[in-house]
């Protein structure tokens, strides 16, 4: 009998460039698109819509600003609203990313992201992250048809902004780790070629020069690496290849800290916890962390060491079908006592 072929849906384009916003009509037109609807929000509307009207002369576009705080209710009757089109591109933040990502996928139809920061990466992601019932819940959609990245605009979003990429990129080590001691204590297979994938991911991240994190060079090794992990989640299946316990801790922080921090900044310290609980590659997190200045911009971000220590207690409940690290009590212990104790956490939280 012979091994079945595995398909794997992967994005057909992927540009990443100066000026890729200039180039939208050009690349759309080259897979057939006519018809396009343009998701913004308030600022990228404000901001990038004049840009995109006068460089797409030739598309029927219509332009759209999105309202923010959509939950899924609001976004699925939004959906069924507009017209048909070939394509929905979404120019934005990871929420605006989600809402275009959950239209396209409700109306199916090709989805193209053009992520204005490289917080997360969401933007080349399956799933996304929306309202039900009144709580933020993982929600299952496609993998983008494209992803459009605009180093110059990248370039101009806020430090915080690379920082929290960073921090989210960071975790695919911790995330790997958890993964394989899942395998050896439940009945769960790892899937060597997204681990694979993860893995290169970030190792070759880590290779790049971090003097400026601002650089054209960084940035788009940064995305090319996000890009890489969100595509390892759809060969895998799950989230398993780019999330274990530092995802946990951050989900946790979401629903106990008081002003929860962006997700990337909460991962990268979570990240930080936990490979020094797993004992493996610790050094190398510390050295990246500082080189880049993702701990300078920590110290200045009010985190709580009390709601780490509470988000570590309570990160078994966010997901109690896996089997990471925090699942068990002696690791959950060594984690609370780090947080306690490390000279670096006593200057970064407070």
């Amino acid at each position: 009998m012979s091994e079945p072929i595995t398909n794997i849906p992967i994005p057909a384009i992927l540009e990443i460039n100066k000026g890729a916003i200039f180039q939208i009509e050009k690349i759309l037109q080259k897979h057939g698109f006519q018809r396009v609807a343009v998701l913004f929000d308030d600022f990228t509307y404000e901001h990038y819509q004049p840009t995109v009207k006068t460089s797409t002369s030739q598309l029927k576009l219509e332009m759209i600003k999105m309202p923010s705080d959509l939950d899924i209710q609001a976004l699925i009757a939004q959906a069924f609203d507009m017209e048909q089109y070939d394509v929905i591109v979404a120019i934005g933040g990871g929420s605006l990313i989600d809402y275009g990502k959950y239209i396209a996928y409700s109306r199916r139809v090709p989805f193209i992201s053009f992520p204005t920061s490289a917080s997360n990466d969401g933007f080349a992601s399956s799933n996304c992250s929306l309202i039900v019932n009144n709580k933020k819940t993982t929600v299952p959609a496609k993998v983008p048809y494209g992803i459009i990245v605009d180093l110059d605009i990248i370039q101009q979003a806020p430090a915080k902004f690379i920082l929290a990429g960073i921090g989210d990129l960071m975790s695919n080590i911790t995330a790997l780790y958890d993964w394989s001691f899942e395998e050896k204590n439940q009945s769960v297979t790892v899937n060597h070629f997204a681990a694979m994938l993860s893995k290169k991911a970030v190792n070759s991240f880590i290779r790049t020069p971090m003097e400026d994190i601002q650089q054209p060079i960084f940035i788009k090794e940064l995305v090319s690496s996000l890009t890489m992990g969100g595509i390892a989640t759809v060969i895998s299946g799950n989230s398993s290849p780019i999330s274990g316990s530092e995802h946990l801790i951050s989900h946790a922080l979401d629903k106990i800290a008081e002003v929860p921090a962006m997700h990337g900044i909460q991962v990268g310290i979570a990240t930080y916890i936990m490979s020094n609980v797993q004992n493996h590659r610790a050094e190398r997190m510390h050295k990246v962390f500082t080189r880049t200045g993702f701990f300078d911009y920590v110290k200045k971000a009010g985190l709580q060491k009390r709601e780490f220590q509470q988000a570590v207690e309570y990160a078994p409940q966010i997901k109690p079908n896996r089997y990471t690290y925090l699942h068990e009590q002696k690791y959950r212990q060594q984690a609370l006592e780090f947080i306690d104790s490390d000279p670096i956490l006593q200057e970064l939280l407070q």
